[in-house]
């Protein structure tokens, strides 16, 4: 059996459910010691020890410079084919129309008494994008550059600088280049792991560090962003990817389990999930699921993550498959139901809604624009997708007359004085105005 059928007949079968989630949020800590030596090596040597660890782990004979050649990146959009770099600049378009759609503005408000209020939003001036390579830097994750550098353009972000781990010959798959080139983004670095990431926080001879670190990884990179979190800002931590398909009984087996796949087929940790009120659709895709693993490429990969991770779940009615949803709060959901706006206003926990039949989460991963970095691993319930507001930062201000300080300072004296700050106090009162007697008004 590819994956496992529970039945939540009633509030009693919770528990159990809840039972095969509770390890999904529990961190890795089996490499805290390798990376935390990796983070001080980097923090104390620099280059050197960066190229130390890039020799150990991805390329023997890398020698300086670390950063790409500006040439190079022209070079790659020349060299692929025309029509990826046209695939390339439509994804792109598509991300920037939602990204820029995001974006908040500075505000203010004024009083009858002459004050002023408001907040002054600023983007980060340099942010730090990790790019994984793939396996051997031959699946370029182009989508993962494009998800995280035009958010930070749309923000305004100054300057912007991406690591990403070089092939076995030191070079940098062209896609990457090309994609990098065609968003305008110069700054890129032949580096991955727990060292790309010290690189970025502390900074090193060639590489200024960054005030902000985002991007997927796995779980050394997870690690790091987590250890260096106070001396840069990051965007999350990662998880494993998730995928969690509400159907009704009118879905097509072979559509839903397809989809389950293609999160199943990214690693061995993955979760795929089906929560559906027919058990019939259920015992169709789990039987599918079967037929479409024989002939997946990442067969040996996508039949372990169903196995340990992978779940049908079949309850009463969609109001109790909505409430499974709610307390998953998976990465990706897709709602493949005949009115799936009706459901979307009960949906509160989850990273990225997919609405109706024709919305694949692939669709989501490449091309439709919505940001595919996600909260993983329950933390829907408190966190948000990659996005302009993560490389951006709010500064309130205020502006008093004088007349209306004086109106205001007792009252901030009796808050000050209650919690015994005396100085406070008297900082507020000091600035008293004196009427035309000499006398001090109150």
């Amino acid at each position: 059996m590819t994956c496992r059928l529970l039945s939540l007949s009633s509030e009693a079968m919770w528990p159990e459910l809840l039972r095969l989630l509770e390890n999904r949020d529990n961190p890795d800590q089996t490499v805290e010691t390798d990376v935390r030596a990796m983070l001080d090596a980097v923090r104390k040597g620099g280059d050197s020890a960066v190229l130390e660890y890039v020799r150990r782990f991805d390329c023997p004979d890398m020698r300086p410079p670390l950063r790409v050649p500006a040439e190079d990146l022209e070079q790659a959009a020349r060299d692929i084919p025309a029509e990826s770099l046209d695939c390339i600049k439509q994804a792109a378009d598509n991300i920037r129309a939602f990204h820029e759609a995001q974006k908040d503005r500075s505000w203010f408000l004024t009083r009858d008494d002459g004050t002023i209020l408001g907040q002054k939003i600023e983007a980060v001036d340099r942010a730090g994008l990790y790019v994984p390579g793939g396996r051997g830097g031959n699946t370029p994750l182009i989508s993962s550059l494009l998800m995280t550098a035009i958010p930070a353009q749309a923000a305004g972000v100054r300057e912007i600088a991406v690591v990403t781990p070089p092939r076995a010959d030191g070079t940098l798959n062209p896609h990457i280049l090309a994609a990098a080139y065609l968003l305008g983004v110069h700054e890129i670095y032949r580096m991955g792991g727990a060292w790309a990431i010290a690189a970025l926080a502390y900074g090193t001879e060639t590489i200024p560090a960054v005030d902000k670190v985002v991007g997927p990884g796995g779980l050394f990179v997870a690690t790091a962003k987590r250890k260096v979190f106070g001396q840069v800002g990051i965007d999350m931590i990662a998880g494993p990817s998730e995928i969690l398909v509400l159907s009704d009984a009118d879905s097509d087996p072979k559509w839903v389990a397809a989809d389950m796949l293609s999160q199943a087929e990214h690693d061995v940790c993955a979760s795929a999930v089906l929560v559906t009120d027919s058990r019939p659709l259920a015992e169709a895709v789990q039987k599918e699921l079967e037929v479409q693993l024989s002939t997946l490429p990442r067969r040996d990969i996508a039949q372990k993550a169903l196995a340990d991770n992978g779940k049908i779940i079949v309850t009463a009615d969609l109001t109790a498959a909505v409430e499974a949803v709610n307390r998953i709060a998976p990465e990706h959901l897709e709602l493949c139901v005949a009115d799936p706006f009706a459901l979307l206003p009960q949906i509160r926990n989850a990273g990225s809604v997919f609405l109706g039949r024709s919305a694949p989460e692939a669709l989501g991963d490449y091309f439709a624009g919505p940001n595919h970095t996600l909260p993983t691993s329950g933390t829907a319930r408190f966190s948000s997708p990659l996005g302009v507001d993560d490389f951006r930062k709010r500064s309130s201000f205020l502006y008093y007359t004088r007349e209306a300080l004086a109106e205001a300072a007792p009252r901030i004296a009796d808050f000050a004085r209650r919690e015994g700050l005396e100085a406070h106090a008297r900082s507020a009162l000091s600035r008293r105005q004196t009427n035309e007697k000499g006398e001090t008004n109150p």
